[in-house]
């Protein structure tokens, strides 16, 4: 999986992309979860869940609503949008104990998933913010990762979303993919 990923951000050859791999690298990225206790929580769990999100979203140019629609969009849009959206994900979780009972009804500590968050700054903004330090994101990707909660943002970010969405479709397209991966490819743990 991880030379699916590297090479499938390469093909973009965007500028500072190479760099970028190598945050990636070494950073806790090819070992996170993707959630503390949903979708794909289990080591390398973040790895499949961008590429089970980019395979959901590619499957979109088959489909007859979007078609047209992605003929406007760069692959490489569809690449670092896809692969890139949670990159706010690194660093993000650690593991802690607790207590639970065993199948002899005896207490053990087992480690679980839990949220360490150093850098409070949001969940897609903050991916932007964090791959715009090694390439230069075009607007659609900016606004796609952004905004690619979707309607789990806060009620009252729903107008400004909507407009996202409107002006740049691979808004809805990318929130669509995220919930079929999470939801349709993925179990939760």
């Amino acid at each position: 999986m991880i030379e699916q990923f590297e090479n499938l951000l390469l093909s973009t050859k965007r500028g500072g992309i190479e760099n970028l791999i190598e945050f990636i690298r070494k950073s806790d990225f090819y070992k996170a979860p993707a959630s503390t206790r949903f979708h794909s929580c289990h080591e390398g769990g973040l790895l499949e869940h961008t590429l089970n999100v980019y395979k959901c979203l590619k499957n979109k140019e088959n489909n007859t609503i979007w078609k047209d629609i992605f003929k406007d969009i760069p692959e490489e849009s569809l690449i670092i949008s896809a692969l890139l959206h949670d990159l706010c994900k690194t660093h993000f979780y650690v593991v802690d104990y607790r207590n639970k009972k065993n199948n002899n009804g005896e207490w053990e500590k087992v480690p679980y998933y839990t949220v360490d968050d150093k850098i409070p700054y949001g969940h897609g903004e903050k991916s932007v913010m964090m791959i715009e330090e090694y390439i230069k994101l075009t607007p659609i990707e900016k606004y796609a990762i952004r905004w690619h909660m979707g309607w789990s943002e806060p009620k009252e970010n729903y107008n400004t979303l909507g407009k996202a969405m409107g002006k740049y479709p691979l808004v809805l397209a990318l929130h669509e993919a995220d919930q079929e991966a999470t939801y349709l490819l993925e179990e939760e743990e």
